[in-house]
């Protein structure tokens, strides 16, 4: 039983943890190109980290993310991951999993296994390399499918995710089923979310999964699955290709009822719903004492604020983000 339930009782077990707010992309609809980072003292050492997510796992949190920006440009970020798998062994934890763009996963793929990885989601949004170079901007193709073939020979198990991008992507949906199923990857399909000003105008890149799905349904027989993961995608199964296919949706038909997730960013900052700005800082009571149960009090008086669900909305008018923060912030 969870010791972290909010007013909705909903039980709270699944942290997603940015560890750094950098990444080697500047993706046009996760950043500007001309990004300013935060100071390094604002951000949280290794040990700090290591620390708040060791609290959360003793709450009853048993299921970690590490994202970004992107997790694994974090220096020494291996440290840290080896000293979260410690956890699996008092059973407490029961996944350690990343969220990545797999441009460093041909250098540390065989490592995350052994230390108790066994799923990584991959950010990927198009099979046609100028393509990807215009979405990412400094993205390499080839590194990105040097590090798919490292997590497939390792075992690792991936799922490719893709923000469905109007007049982007958007004739590549039925050959990205058909590669990552051929691949043994589920795929997962995403709206693009009113987050953070990236200098691209929202309502000319969202394209509602529902469009998607129609699109699909021209090649594919889908069927509903009652699948649940720790996540927000609603799952259907492909029968010509015989893999899963996900929808993320958080415009057209939002995911907050099962929401039993909350984000901690880099800097120690506590957000109970990624379309919500109330936030709790935690940075400041772990730094000033080394007595764990002060942040145990911090946490259960934020997750007492999470709200039942988000306010994301594109405004027609100004095409404007609905909520300021860049999603390479929250690690989203």
């Amino acid at each position: 039983m969870s010791q972290l339930v909010d007013p909705f009782g909903r039980e709270i077990t699944y942290l997603r943890v940015s560890v750094t707010d950098r990444c080697d992309f500047r993706c046009t609809y996760c950043m500007a190109e001309d990004m300013t980072f935060l100071p390094k003292r604002d951000i949280l050492s290794l040990e700090e980290l290591d620390r708040l997510c060791s609290v959360f796992v003793g709450m009853g949190v048993d299921k970690l993310r590490l994202t970004g920006g992107e997790p694994l440009v974090r220096r020494n970020i291996m440290w840290l991951i080896e000293r979260l798998s410690r956890h699996f062994d008092s059973g407490q934890l029961k996944e350690l999993t990343l969220t990545t763009n797999a441009s460093q996963l041909a250098k540390y793929a065989h490592r995350l296994y052994e230390l108790g990885v066994r799923r990584v989601n991959v950010s990927f949004d198009s099979l046609d390399a100028d393509k990807f170079q215009a979405i990412t901007r400094w993205g390499k193709y080839e590194k990105v499918m040097e590090g798919l073939e490292a997590a497939k020979d390792a075992g690792l198990h991936v799922k490719i995710n893709t923000v469905a991008l109007k007049g982007v992507n958007d004739d590549e949906f039925e050959k990205l089923v058909r590669w990552s199923h051929e691949n043994g990857w589920d795929v997962t399909f995403i709206e693009v979310m009113p987050m953070g000003d990236v200098g691209e105008l929202r309502l000319e890149q969202y394209l509602p999964l529902s469009m998607l799905r129609a699109q699909l349904q021209k090649s594919f027989t889908l069927t509903d699955l009652p699948d649940k993961t720790a996540g927000p995608a609603r799952y259907a199964w492909s029968e010509e290709t015989g893999g899963r296919i996900g929808f993320i949706t958080p415009m057209t038909h939002n995911f907050c009822e099962s929401c039993n997730r909350v984000r901690l960013t880099c800097t120690g900052t506590l957000y109970m719903c990624l379309g919500q700005e109330d936030s709790a800082d935690l940075r400041q009571p772990l730094r000033a004492s080394d007595d764990d149960q002060v942040v145990e009090d911090a946490v259960h008086e934020a997750i007492g604020r999470k709200p039942k669900g988000h306010d994301f909305v594109l405004d027609r008018r100004r095409s404007r983000a609905s909520n300021p923060r860049h999603m390479s912030v929250t690690g989203g």
